[in-house]
């Protein structure tokens, strides 16, 4: 991974529904409330190659939007 960050780090975007974090290409890193839950933790650029490891606690993610 490039980097690892704390997800209370990143800035949640209402547009994306989604985590996100700068990337040192100008993108995002971007990781879902969806994937946070199924446990995943690594962000993704669209843009490049570079992962972001998330960390976090399941216990303190918001709940889900029905």
């Amino acid at each position: 991974a490039y980097d690892e960050v704390d997800l209370e780090d990143m800035e949640w975007r209402d547009d994306l529904k989604a985590y996100t974090y700068q990337c040192p290409c100008g993108d995002f890193f971007q990781i879902t409330l969806e994937e946070l839950r199924a446990g995943e933790d690594v962000a993704h650029c669209p843009s490049c190659s570079l992962v972001l490891l998330v960390i976090y606690d399941p216990e303190d993610l918001p709940e889900l939007d029905e």
